[in-house]
């Protein structure tokens, strides 16, 4: 082998690219129509480069075979196109300025802190279920409305017992395979008042409250468009985190389809500021993603090189880490049924559990970022051809 040559064709406008091994290989064909995202693997806009001279470069010797696993790979993890203009459309949908219209609303002095079966907290569910019902976005048909309700027997906590509770449930059904399940949450509960203080949660978990819900305007939008999920969405809005997780323990415990048939589960909390070590950047902690799925971590990857490019942080994607944020939030409750998950948190900032986190504080903007990146993420859970697989345990 003398020479290498990867080369472009005419025919890399239809996806088809070719790379060509002179004097002892043929010419070989891959097909990359389906795999709109693997131009991220090459900087410029002529993707594939000339290599003469192969006796002089020693290490080439292994670069097509690096170049075709990379290709591969990207095939794998990217294979629904990000660029049609239904998820387009859908995609940009997800705004700012509705964000924190909603957000207003949900950590708002009227809303008490939420605290777990408090009346402020059935205001701020009445106010989701309107927002559902406004978008048409309905309720699991065997549930029979909105709400779960939440005992207050199994709302018992350290701190003591709570007041009945609803978990809040909004559903688009799947287009081809409604029976598979992803499960996109956040819990709408905080720590409600002390002496007489509102703690409004903002960022925790108003910020994840309001994601979810434009997260579901955005599917809404799409299969309004014609181009609905072909895998089922549940939008799940638990109660009773800040009690230790109680109310998806109780969803987890008491599902409204089989876990079996729940493919993933994305969890957001706390995506509306910044901590310390981060200020001023671009970036989102990703914890859980391949705890029981390779491949859920790299659909968020391939998401995320496709859309907005953040800086997925791993620091806390550790079971043993000092912090136990793999246990900390409610992902936790559908991960230890074997179900994969992905946990989407901005970090422990100054005004975490503190009346100061008010809305005022949140980071709007990279909030829908933050969104729009697990909107993606979820886009691809639903639509491809098979669902992930659980490889780890």
């Amino acid at each position: 082998m003398k020479n290498v040559n990867l080369i472009s064709s005419s025919s890399q406008k239809k996806g088809i690219v070719y790379y060509q091994i002179t004097k002892k290989y043929r010419k070989t064909k891959i097909n990359l129509s389906f795999c709109k995202g693997f131009r991220h693997l090459f900087p410029k806009k002529n993707y594939f480069y000339f290599i003469k001279n192969y006796e002089k470069m020693k290490l080439t010797r292994i670069f097509v075979p690096i170049v075709a696993s990379l290709v591969l790979y990207s095939c794998a993890s990217n294979n629904l196109s990000y660029e049609g203009k239904a998820f387009k459309s859908a995609y940009e949908s997800i705004k700012a300025d509705e964000l924190k219209k909603n957000l207003m609303v949900i950590a708002s002095d009227e809303m008490e802190g939420r605290q777990t079966g408090s009346e402020g907290q059935k205001k701020a569910g009445v106010y989701m279920i309107d927002y559902y019902k406004n978008l048409g976005v309905s309720y699991p048909k065997a549930l029979g409305s909105y709400y779960q309700k939440v005992p207050k027997e199994a709302l018992k906590s350290r701190r003591g017992e709570l007041p009945d509770s609803e978990n809040i449930l909004a559903f688009i059904e799947g287009t081809e395979k409604p029976e598979e399940i992803i499960v996109i949450s956040a819990h709408y509960d905080h720590v409600g008042t002390k002496n007489g203080v509102v703690y409004n949660g903002a960022d925790d978990d108003g910020s994840g409250t309001v994601a979810v819900m434009e997260i579901a305007e955005a599917f809404q939008q799409a299969k309004k468009a014609g181009k609905g999920p072909k895998r089922s969405i549940l939008f799940l809005h638990v109660t009773g985190e800040e009690h230790g997780l109680l109310g998806s323990k109780y969803y987890s415990e008491n599902p409204v389809f089989d876990l079996k048939n729940t493919v993933a589960n994305l969890n957001i909390d706390m995506i509306g500021r910044s901590d310390k070590e981060n200020e001023g950047k671009n970036y989102v902690y990703v914890i859980g993603s391949d705890m029981l799925s390779t491949e859920l971590k790299k659909i968020n990857v391939a998401a995320n090189k496709a859309t907005q490019n953040l800086e997925l942080n791993y620091k806390y994607d550790d079971p043993n880490d000092p912090m136990r944020l793999y246990y900390r939030s409610d992902h936790y409750n559908f991960a230890k049924h074997g179900i994969p998950v992905a946990f989407f948190f901005d970090g422990i900032h100054e005004d975490y559990h503190q009346p100061t986190d008010d809305p005022e504080k949140i980071d709007y903007p990279l909030l829908q970022k933050r969104a729009q990146l697990v909107f993606a993420t979820a886009w691809e859970l639903a639509n491809r051809k098979e669902r992930i697989v659980v490889d780890k345990k």
